[in-house]
């Protein structure tokens, strides 16, 4: 096969369900995930999202580690913006405590939620007070090295505890500006094409990365949707969208609909606002043919480890679909 295979979820509530139930699904799925032979397995943070049960991936993550035994368990990701990144890395060095080598740090810029749950998360803080992200991102690796430096006014500030093996760092992101954070940081990075499925800047951020990060390997992130045939798959997959909105203060995000996207424009309280439509990267057909699809992406990217979201929305499908990518990916392999 040549690459590794990780899992994303986002703890979907399907109609009808309790996140309880939800919960208790994404437990599951990371114990077969790592019975199948899955490499890591990531949980996402959503805010004020009533279809989804994953706010806090953090107090997940921890459930899931003492639920699993040897696969990674990580957030994909935490969404910086919102925190102080000296609680991020005390909540990361506890869990890399908790389950020593097998903790992944995954950090977004996003803000997993419209501007209301942006607000509600940070307070009354002004914009113009807050730190900007590439001042967190480095604030969070001082924090989970050996602290800020003596120039600092928080100089000698400790995250406790400080675990024998450090979460492993993955920025997230889905342009050259992220991809070169990334490096300038020593982070590892993912392209999200999941989510932007844009092939020219997928190609031109993975150049960014790997010139600027010698010896580090970008990790790909896409959409699979496998099935027991190509014309199944398809019928699953249907017309996978997402909306990206820029108002008029500069601000913009994707979101999943253009009703989301509109509901973003209002609570920013935007006069002029444009949305545009992004095509995300979903590989899709019988198992065989997502197998050779992600063969294609290795050959033609380097890539050596692919992050997989399945956007179905039926919890039975959505699980026959991992399945069927095991048992051709993992059987090929053994």
């Amino acid at each position: 096969m040549g690459y590794a295979l990780s899992l994303l979820d986002k703890s979907p509530i399907h109609d009808g369900e309790t996140a309880s139930t939800a919960l208790k699904r994404t437990v599951a799925l990371a114990r077969q995930a790592e019975q199948w032979g899955f490499h890591r397995f990531w949980v996402a943070e959503h805010h004020d999202a009533p279809t989804l049960a994953s706010s806090s991936p953090e107090v997940l993550i921890a459930f899931l580690l003492a639920n699993t035994a040897r696969i990674r368990v990580g957030s994909g990701g935490v969404m910086l913006q919102h925190y102080s990144p000296y609680k991020v890395a005390e909540n990361f060095n506890v869990l890399a405590a908790l389950g020593p080598g097998r903790v992944d740090l995954g950090v977004g810029k996003a803000p997993g939620g419209l501007p209301f749950s942006t607000r509600a998360l940070q307070g009354v803080v002004p914009r113009t007070q807050k730190q900007d992200f590439s001042a967190q991102l480095a604030q969070l690796s001082a924090f989970l090295d050996k602290g800020l430096p003596a120039d600092d006014p928080l100089a000698g500030v400790q995250a406790t505890p400080r675990p024998a093996v450090t979460a492993n760092r993955f920025l997230l992101g889905a342009s050259v500006d992220s991809a070169l954070l990334a490096a300038s940081q020593g982070w590892d990075f993912v392209f999200a094409s999941h989510l932007n499925g844009d092939e020219t800047i997928l190609q031109q951020t993975l150049e960014a990365y790997r010139k600027a990060a010698p010896g580090r390997a970008p990790l790909l992130a896409v959409g699979i949707v496998a099935a027991e045939t190509d014309a199944e798959a398809d019928r699953l997959a249907g017309n996978i969208q997402h909306f990206k909105v820029h108002v008029d203060n500069g601000q913009r995000v994707t979101v999943g609909s253009v009703e989301q996207a509109e509901e973003y424009a209002r609570q920013t309280g935007a006069a002029n606002y444009r949305i545009e439509k992004k095509t995300p990267n979903v590989l899709r057909g019988a198992a065989g043919t997502v197998s050779d699809q992600l063969d294609r992406l290795h050959d033609r990217y380097g890539i050596g480890e692919f992050i997989i979201d399945t956007p179905i929305n039926d919890a039975a499908k959505r699980l026959r679909s991992i399945e069927l990518l095991a048992q051709a990916q993992f059987a090929a392999a053994a």
